[in-house]
């Protein structure tokens, strides 16, 4: 089936229009409706070929949340009329250890994005959720009981918020422990709402004292500005994780001195370029970790969004036609948005 899209056909050519072809609806696909998309940070990077890896034409967008306008004939968990989402996978080997296991994010041999990612065996790129429709197979589709006013705050839970989702649950954030947050945009405002539904304590950092009464607003118990040493000293070794959501380059140092003994410093933001490497002694004194985390699986990200369901916890978003994708982009390169622009792609018939 041609659906309308936004591409782009280069690293240097803006999105425009652009039409596409999604797959007929096979016995375990679920076709959906999109009805709103987040704009992720990775859409700029990929769009702009700024990771030195995007295969054009490329239609962004992994946080996609709409309805179910058709079913396969094995499909059993999804029903015509129901709520949906996707995120950043669409598929994964299904047989290798870190698939076995429900972690497919891992995938041993290389799990498929939902864009810029290989389709199986035809060497296509797959097309991504700045579009009308998409075609998913079951096993990667999520239920959403978020409320139907929420919906377009609930797209970003698909990639920034499992992001951070993951990483949390993982390294055991919860009551009585002290979870930092290092950052205050898209991924970092979602991981300061989900440490504090998950419990712990939630320190935010931030380079700006502008940004302090925010981060409160959104559930931090305190506010670091990582600029100023006598703030920062006063949380020295004192941290059981952090969660470091920067997606540009910095020195780490200054965060692992705050962790505690066995701490872990966790990093979610993918930088254009190397975080400068850190001194060995600041891990050696206090047996201290730096980790990466990848989104989460499928199944995380199933129980991420019924916690979020339940605790009515969304995405701080601003709506956007997709024709002002652009004006967005340059925005979110400036770090002007609270905190993640959502596309209505109801505009897309425009």
């Amino acid at each position: 089936m041609t659906i309308k899209a936004y591409a782009t056909q280069s690293a240097t050519t803006p999105l425009a229009p652009f039409e596409i072809e999604r797959r007929a609806v096979g016995p375990h696909d679920v076709q959906i409706d999109i009805l709103f998309c987040g704009v992720c940070h990775s859409d700029l990077h990929q769009a702009r070929n700024e990771w030195g890896n995007t295969q054009y034409p490329c239609v962004p967008g992994h946080e996609i949340v709409g309805r179910v306008t058709a079913v396969g004939d094995h499909v059993r968990k999804f029903a015509v009329g129901d709520v949906a989402a996707v995120g950043c996978m669409v598929d994964s080997c299904q047989h290798c250890p870190a698939c076995d296991e429900g972690l497919e994010q891992y995938c041993e041999n290389g799990f498929t994005l939902t864009y810029n990612g290989n389709m199986a065996g035809q060497g296509e790129n797959t097309l991504g959720g700045y579009s009308q429709r998409i075609v998913v197979t079951e096993g990667f589709v999520l239920k959403v009981s978020h409320s139907e006013d929420q919906l377009a705050a609930v797209a970003p839970l698909l990639c920034a918020g499992i992001t951070t989702y993951s990483p949390l649950k993982h390294w055991g954030a919860g009551p009585g422990k002290k979870i930092g947050i290092v950052g205050i945009g898209g991924l970092g405002h979602m991981g300061v709402k989900l440490a504090k539904m998950l419990g712990a304590h939630v320190v935010a950092f931030t380079t700006s004292p502008g940004k302090k009464e925010a981060a409160l607003a959104l559930g931090a118990d305190e506010v670091v500005v990582s600029k100023n040493e006598d703030e920062m000293a006063a949380h020295a070794n004192s941290f059981d994780m952090i969660l470091d959501t920067v997606a540009a380059s910095h020195n780490l140092d200054a965060f692992v001195a705050l962790l505690h003994r066995d701490g872990t410093l966790v990093l979610v933001g993918a930088p254009e370029h190397p975080h400068p490497s850190p001194q060995v002694f600041g891990l050696m004194m206090g047996r201290k970790s730096i980790a990466g985390s990848a989104i989460g699986s499928i199944a995380e990200t199933q129980e991420m969004l019924d916690l979020c369901a339940r605790h009515n916890v969304v995405s701080d978003v601003e709506m956007i036609g997709i024709q002002d994708i652009e004006t967005a982009y340059d925005r979110l390169a400036r770090g002007d948005v609270r905190y993640r622009f959502v596309i209505d792609n109801q505009t897309l018939a425009a």
